[in-house]
């Protein structure tokens, strides 16, 4: 049975005269009864939000974002506005969105600053020089409104999961500790426990909780050369006791334009598969066809497993190699390559573009970058601006785009 349900936001800021009144239809039932694990297979059809619990008064703000979030929390009119990741309010909101799109799970992002969150002071100051103790505290309350999310979703029973998307970025992540442990253990131990303590949230992949390692944009391709995304690679060998316990996939950016990376190099005609040797899943690519800069075009990658594409990663839209302006990456004009938000009618060219793909690709992870990232080089109009989370640049119209989109993806046509 389909309930339709009006859920009327109301936010408040001190710079407003009024409450500003966010009215989202629902086309399903709300917060339904979790019913177990996802355990996904060769046969599903997944699709995950990325999804950023970072914001807070001592925490992420919003401010120098050109976009501004229409849900508000108290909390957070003393430094700009915005709302803070742990409200509770917020988070019922954000769980009733993404239940109306039809979203399967949330990749929770915690991949910044991993070492200086989880080691030893000691060891923080031998090696990390930008970890002063205020900026300690400001990442590690991104932590806990991260780790939050499994008590405050279990909380609220939705069917939604969760996987954590884990920090492979730094070097100082393999680094053993006092304890004898690294940053990266430590993260993974982290939200093994709360996957432990909420077993119904965890996503079953390849028969373990699956969990993602974010390893950044350029990939160096050559193992000779350790890179980190090897070195991660041969650690998770060495060490059964982590291995056997979950399933690792490396997460990688930009991979539209690393062909070395590709199983067959050369100008592209259509999405990309990525090498087997390094089977690298889609944080965001760029796609465009049309533009005529000399790396042109961008097509999106795709990893196979099987018969079957295991990850596709569509977007809103995406920057150009140097960013939204050209020749300021940060003002306009538009860069040639860019693939903005709306096209010349006002639909979302760039998404429904992405999503043709996806259901001609047919993958086994449909990623959605990007929900809430709400970052300051994001541009300077709706155009310029990935982020799906009802704002005030489009409005909540996203929402209905997504949900459209997902479904249509479901059904392949």
């Amino acid at each position: 049975m389909r309930v339709i349900i009006l859920v009327v936001f109301a936010a408040y800021s001190k710079t407003m005269s009024k409450a500003v009144l966010l009215l989202v239809l629902l086309s399903s039932a709300s917060f339904a009864a979790s019913s177990g694990p996802l355990v996904v297979d060769s046969n599903s059809h997944v699709a995950v939000m990325e999804y950023e619990a970072w914001f807070g008064p001592k925490a992420v703000t919003f401010q120098g974002s050109v976009a501004m979030p229409l849900l508000q929390s108290a909390d957070m009119q003393a430094v700009g506005g915005g709302y803070d990741s742990a409200d509770p309010a917020v988070i019922r909101q954000h769980v009733a969105w993404m239940e109306y799109m039809g979203i399967d799970a949330a990749l929770i992002d915690l991949t910044n600053n991993v070492s200086c969150i989880f080691d030893s002071e000691a060891l923080v100051k031998k090696y990390i020089r930008n970890c002063t103790p205020s900026f300690r505290t400001y990442n590690q309350n991104i932590r806990n409104n991260t780790g939050n999310l499994y008590p405050a979703w279990s909380g609220l029973g939705t069917r939604l999961k969760l996987i954590p998307l884990l920090g492979g970025i730094d070097n100082n992540v393999l680094i053993k500790d006092e304890d004898g442990m690294t940053a990266f253990e430590k993260e993974v131990e982290y939200f093994g426990e709360r996957m432990r303590q909420y077993p119904d949230l965890q996503v079953i992949y390849e028969g373990k909780p699956l969990m993602i390692v974010f390893l950044g944009a350029a990939q160096d391709p050559d193992p000779a050369d350790s890179p980190l995304w090897f070195r991660i690679e041969q650690f998770l060998q060495r060490h059964p006791e982590i291995d056997d316990k979950y399933t690792f996939k490396l997460m990688a950016g930009y991979l539209d334009s690393q062909p070395d990376l590709w199983v067959n190099q050369g100008t592209p005609d259509g999405p990309v598969e990525i090498s087997p040797a390094y089977g690298f899943w889609s944080w965001v690519d760029r796609l465009n066809t049309f533009c005529t800069e000399p790396s042109c075009p961008y097509y999106p990658s795709y990893n196979r497993v099987g018969s079957r594409v295991e990850n596709f990663t569509a977007s809103i839209a995406t920057a150009g190699q140097d960013g939204w302006g050209c020749p300021n990456p940060n003002s306009p004009p538009y860069c040639p390559d860019d693939a903005l938000r709306f096209g010349e009618d006002g639909s979302y060219a760039t998404f429904d573009a992405f999503m043709t793909y996806a259901k001609k690709l047919d993958p086994i992870f449909l990623m959605l970058h990007q929900f809430n990232e709400f970052a300051a080089e994001e541009g300077w109009n709706a155009d310029t601006n990935d982020d799906i989370e009802p704002a005030n640049l489009w409005g909540n119209g996203d929402l209905k785009i997504v949900k459209e989109e997902i479904k249509a993806y479901r059904q392949r046509k």
